[in-house]
């Protein structure tokens, strides 16, 4: 039983060496675990379905432009979503404090 143990512990521990294919090019990678790779497989996919709409949609005369397109438009969606997440956690704080002072009103 030890020895069992003993080795799910280190098949915990191991990176797997995987291979994802971008824009017509393999990339080796080494993760951490079983749900990275999934993680990682979902952004790929989304990746290679961005550079195959932009490839249609544009003229493209390099592989370059189109991953630096790619890259503009995954960044420019997080930071986004960070600016709406703040503003949504300012909005949440500020009706929080003004039910507290209603609650407080009413309990005076």
């Amino acid at each position: 039983m030890y020895n069992t143990i003993k080795r799910l512990i280190l098949s915990m521990n191991e990176n797997l060496k995987i291979k994802v294919t971008i824009g017509d090019r393999v990339y080796p990678l080494t993760i951490k675990s079983e749900s990275e790779e999934e993680g990682i497989r979902a952004a790929v996919k989304k990746i290679n379905e961005l550079l195959k709409s932009f490839e249609q949609n544009y003229e493209v005369r390099d592989k370059q432009d189109v991953l630096a397109m790619c890259a503009l438009q995954f960044a420019a969606q997080k930071e986004v979503k960070s600016i709406y997440s703040d503003l949504d956690t300012k909005n949440i704080e500020k009706k929080l404090r003004e039910i507290n002072n209603l609650l407080d009103s009413r309990l005076e």
